[in-house]
């Protein structure tokens, strides 16, 4: 996708799906399910008050959200409970569609994009803008991708 960015010819491009995130309490969730019907063991970092645990299947991931103590995961838990809680796209050019997105009117949740897991940079799209769901942008460290 081309977009203009302040007056500069910007490119950015969604490459595909990136991952899929599931929200859950701490002790509970699909991670046993998911090493043992995968055969992977999962990248695993921490966040504030979540354990984010990426499980590759194909060239994506299922990304496990465990809860480890108050934050947006908790707050995600204590409103709608256990379930899906975003999709992320992969992107190249991430700062890019951050303007281009801004530019239409899109609403976002993050105005710049910061850190993600594995290296990556991420920006999360607010819900309102795709009737209820909150998607993630990312753009990964590198290009390669996992192996199952």
């Amino acid at each position: 996708m081309e977009t203009e960015a302040s007056g500069e010819a910007a490119a950015w491009r969604i490459v595909g799906l990136h991952h899929v995130a599931f929200a859950h309490p701490s002790g509970s969730g699909p991670d046993e399910a998911l090493c043992r019907v995968l055969g992977v063991t999962p990248h695993e970092e921490s966040g504030p008050g979540f354990v984010e645990r990426m499980f590759p299947v194909g060239s994506g991931y299922v990304q496990s959200l465990e809860a480890s103590g108050a934050g947006v995961i908790q707050r995600f838990l204590d409103r709608r409970g256990p379930g899906l809680h975003h999709l992320a796209l992969e992107v190249e050019g991430i700062d890019a569609a951050i303007d281009a997105l801004r530019g239409d009117g899109i609403r976002l949740v993050d105005e710049e994009a910061r850190a993600g897991g594995m290296g990556s940079r991420i920006a999360f799209v607010h819900p309102s803008a795709f009737g209820g769901m909150l998607v993630e942008l990312v753009e990964p460290a590198t290009a390669e991708r996992p192996t199952t």
